[in-house]
């Protein structure tokens, strides 16, 4: 089941109007039935200091989803797209899935990064996403959110749980990082489970992690260039995605119970 795949990379500020101009602007570039991914905060902005939360207006934020919303109906595409997001009077980090039928899904990171924890909410659910490709076949995805490419036994959990790829939202800019971490990161996700990784980074100068496409072999299929805005294209097909490797783990000796570090007296 082949399916064509549409990446972005852009510039992300805490200005709502301007961040919906770029998206709106890469989206026209956007084909029917593509399955469109946009960085972690794409919409409402994002950044290591969230104090911006506080003149973010959630009503403004809420009209902004609604026009994304219409903008994927409008090109009948499959979008998902990251922002932070006001419910019941909390934040959580989400990623958006707008469906071309107007339907919509939401996926709340479940491993806050340091900066988020106390200011934002941690998801509780690990769940995968069943959508509706054009000509009637189906293919569930699951979605991760930045740092929890740092913890492979989620990926891992939506592998078994039927996805047959992985969207990975993502606003990596810290300098910090030493070079090509990340990267392997993602390889290692897609070679490990044998499902497609399909990232989305911000395009800052500090990117620190590559906006890209994987193959369940672990081959990278397209590459957007560091710090550039641009949309990065290519066609996958779902049926490579296999359970080889996840069916060969000694799962007898992975029941034992962490007890944590080995503690020896002096």
């Amino acid at each position: 089941m082949k399916a064509s795949i549409a990446i972005a990379q852009l510039p992300i500020t805490w200005d709502l109007h301007r961040n919906l101009a770029a998206i709106s602007s890469l989206l026209t570039d956007t084909r029917p039935d593509e399955i469109v991914v946009l960085p972690e905060g794409a919409l409402s902005g994002y950044g290591t200091d969230l104090s911006s939360l506080d003149h973010l207006p959630p009503s403004s934020l809420a009209l902004a989803t609604d026009r994304l919303a219409k903008l994927a109906r409008d090109r009948a595409i499959h979008l998902f797209c990251g922002t932070l997001l006001h419910e019941h009077g909390v934040w959580s980090n989400a990623a958006l899935y707008f469906a071309p039928d107007g339907s919509r899904w939401t996926y709340r990171k479940i491993n806050l990064a340091m900066n988020e924890r106390g200011r934002l909410v941690a998801g509780s659910e690990l769940p995968t996403l069943p959508i509706q490709l054009s000509g009637g076949e189906s293919v569930t995805l699951g979605v991760q959110i930045c740092r929890e490419i740092r913890f492979p036994e989620q990926w891992q959990h939506l592998a078994e749980h039927g996805a047959q790829a992985f969207i990975y939202l993502t606003h990596a800019a810290n300098p910090t990082e030493p070079a090509g971490v990340w990267r392997s990161h993602l390889i290692s996700r897609a070679a490990e489970n044998q499902r497609f990784v399909l990232a989305a980074n911000v395009a800052d100068p500090g990117q620190h992690c590559p906006s890209m496409a994987i193959s369940p072999r672990g081959e990278v299929l397209a590459e957007a260039p560091a710090g550039q805005t641009a949309l990065i294209r290519t066609t996958v097909d779902f049926d490579e995605s296999a359970d080889w490797y996840l069916g060969q783990r000694r799962q007898d000796l992975l029941k034992s119970t962490y007890r944590g570090p080995a503690h020896h007296p002096r």
